[in-house]
């Protein structure tokens, strides 16, 4: 099976539906060094989210020496890493406060035509999950990974 090449976007955040209808969002891409007796080791961390848009997602990251390597296997973590979210209707059924290490998540349901209210992180959990109308809030951190963590132990009840 010969895989295609993926267009780049200048800042390497990018919205995917496969052949299945899945959801795949590049969220968050960090260069990592590590000091050695020869000099610097480079290296990449990747945020991946993906879902169905059915209620289900899940949330990967991963490390490696180049960041192709690092979008694929964190894409590959959160297919396996993949939980259902309980949803009513288009949005989630009750609010919820969810605490994760140093961040807290206010969710709440919206009314229908509302749309998604919430930054960058949340905004592509709830995407990807399929929920339509929700309002968020982060008090605390906003850290991309911790958030991506506290919504999916919010939504889903399950933690990566």
């Amino acid at each position: 099976m010969v895989e295609k090449k993926r267009k780049k976007s200048g800042n390497f955040k990018r919205k995917k539906f496969g052949n299945d209808g899945s959801y795949e969002k590049v969220v968050r891409i960090n260069r990592i060094s590590k000091t050695v007796a020869g000099g610097r080791r480079m290296r990449f961390n990747a945020l991946v989210i993906v879902g169905d848009k059915k209620g289900k997602v899940g949330v990967g990251l991963a490390k490696a020496k180049e960041v192709s390597l690092a979008i694929d296997k964190a894409r590959r973590l959160a297919l396996r890493h993949m939980a259902v979210v309980v949803m009513d209707g288009n949005t989630i059924p009750h609010e919820m406060l969810v605490k994760f290490k140093a961040v807290k998540i206010l969710l709440k349901p919206a009314r229908r035509g509302r749309g998604i209210v919430a930054g960058q992180t949340l905004r592509a959990v709830a995407e990807a999950a399929g929920i339509k109308d929700l309002v968020t809030k982060i008090i605390g951190s906003t850290n991309p990974v911790n958030v991506a963590k506290a919504a999916m132990k919010g939504l889903t009840g399950y933690l990566p």
